[in-house]
């Protein structure tokens, strides 16, 4: 029996990356990827000609621009035209090509800031968005929304997953574009190296977030890529594809920079300022379509902190500015 095609776009990002390491792990799956520089996922007329020279069999959309709070506040611009972008070339071009299978990863941002917690798919479009990252969280809701209709008209098997907060092997790690948890972890290694006796959190502490290993997402878009039809549908509808996947345990972010403390070794005192932004006061994600369907995570947060410090001390020279 041939294998497979399955095309990852975004293979390199930490998200792209695991779900490749999982793919090749499985027999009769035939892993293509290609470089930036191989294939511009930009450039509508080279996306298209990949799809036409490959007989791809599934697509995982997990290319997308990504950043933390001060990245989506300084770029917005960029933020919202390659998302877009890239997904419209990669949804159209599949499907042009008669590709049948994709799964597009978006983010829990798309849900309002003020969404009944925690978040259900249905809260999608209920109300006004947490503004940092609108325009980000935009162009994942029009990603969704592009599923479904390229489903509804075509009668294309296109499937969204929503992931939470997600961390891990092949994070960001820079000083300013990252998101939580990699930028704590750098800069409490930083402190513990300096024999440094503070650090200093952002914003007070008392948001709650909801984080998850990147390996249990890899493995959640792997299983809702492969759902039977049957299975799928009976959980789903065309307006309503999308799926979360999450943990559906949260913490205050005063309790993951202390676990983070933790496990780097860290001793001194640690100091919340205020003055910088929160975010939004909650986010969690109702998981209960997904575990209805069959699947739930493995990895706990102190756990996974600590094969992410792991990873990052293997490959911090990789991360000096």
């Amino acid at each position: 029996m041939q294998a497979k095609n399955v095309f990852v776009a975004g293979h390199k990002g930490m998200v792209g990356s695991a779900i490749v390491r999982q793919l090749q792990e499985q027999s009769g799956v035939n892993v293509i990827t290609r470089s930036r520089s191989e294939l511009n996922l930009l450039d509508q007329n080279a996306v298209a000609n990949f799809f036409e020279s490959n007989d791809i069999a599934q697509v995982y959309l997990a290319a997308a621009k990504v950043g933390g709070i001060i990245a989506n506040n300084t770029y917005p611009a960029e933020f919202i035209y390659e998302n877009l972008m890239i997904q419209n070339n990669i949804i159209h071009s599949a499907h042009l090509a008669g590709v049948n299978d994709l799964l597009f990863l978006g983010s829990s941002c798309i849900y309002p800031k003020l969404a009944e917690q925690p978040m259900q798919e249905s809260a999608l479009l209920t109300g006004t968005l947490e503004p940092t990252n609108e325009p980000y969280a935009i162009a994942k809701i029009a990603g969704i929304k592009m599923c479904e209709s390229y489903n509804r008209q075509y009668g294309r098997n296109y499937r969204s997953v929503m992931p939470t907060n997600l961390y891990g092997e092949n994070d960001n790690f820079h000083p300013e574009n990252s998101h939580v948890i990699p930028a704590l972890l750098r800069r409490f290694h930083e402190a513990k190296l300096a024999g440094d006796d503070k650090v200093v959190a952002w914003g007070s502490g008392k948001p709650m977030r909801e984080f998850l290993h990147v390996d249990d997402m890899a493995a959640a878009s792997i299983y809702v890529m492969n759902l039977s039809d049957d299975v799928y549908n009976s959980n789903t509808h065309e307006m309503l594809s999308h799926i979360n996947v999450g943990t559906g345990v949260d913490c205050t972010i005063r309790e993951l920079v202390e676990t983070v403390a933790k496990v780097v070794g860290f001793k001194g005192e640690i100091e919340f300022d205020t003055t910088k932004p929160d975010g939004a006061p909650r986010k969690l994600m109702d998981v209960s379509r997904l575990k209805s369907l069959g699947w739930q995570y493995k990895i706990s947060l102190e756990d996974g902190l600590a094969l992410t410090y792991e990873w990052f001390l293997t490959n911090q020279d990789n991360f000096r500015k």
